[in-house]
């Protein structure tokens, strides 16, 4: 069935014909459509992405949404876009605050399903090199679901050692010093 404004371009948004706002494509109303048309396919990253030679839209469009809620929503800084091919992946490669070091991003459509190799092949091909080299690397998947909703899972190769509590009470509780016992061994 094609939606009310008639049929969508291929690639620009998920199966069924909603854009990033969850409406149709067609409808004028709203941020997503508007007087301009489907303005997601003329947008500059959109387009870039699309010229990576990746075989799977959906993907793009899961990066393009996931670019989006980085640099509008969280407000992160340098939110840049990185093919990697033989992954056939669109990474996000971007800083939190502008003093933190980069952080690699996965975006993920829900529909997806992930093996533990894949996950291992994602953490090993798309991490950045560590400064440090007793740091695990790490990734964070961002898996987006059909209406835009992005959530966010840090992975990390190994065990990753927690903070102490930021309440000084907790640091003096001898349960505490156990559990740091323990996960330091």
């Amino acid at each position: 069935m094609e939606p009310a404004g008639g049929p969508v371009e291929e690639g620009c948004g998920p199966a069924g014909g909603t854009s990033a706002g969850g409406r149709e494509s067609g409808d004028q109303g709203g941020w997503a459509g508007g007087a301009g048309g489907n303005w997601m396919a003329t947008h500059p990253t959109f387009t870039e992405m699309m010229s990576l030679d990746m075989s799977d839209s959906a993907q793009i469009y899961a990066a393009f949404v996931v670019y989006l809620d980085l640099l509008e929503g969280r407000n992160w800084h340098e939110v840049k876009h990185v093919g990697v091919a033989e992954l056939q992946l669109v990474c996000l490669h971007a800083r939190e605050r502008e003093q933190d070091s980069l952080q690699v991003m996965v975006p993920v459509p829900v529909h997806i399903s992930l093996s533990h190799e894949r996950i291992r092949e994602i953490m090993k091909k798309a991490s950045l090199p560590q400064d440090d080299p007793d740091t695990p690397l790490s990734v964070t998947l961002a898996i987006v679901e059909s209406d835009s909703t992005v959530v966010y899972y840090k992975m990390t190769d190994g065990f990753v050692i927690p903070d102490p509590p930021d309440d000084t009470e907790d640091v003096d509780n001898k349960q505490w010093r156990k559990k740091r016992k323990k996960l330091l061994k």
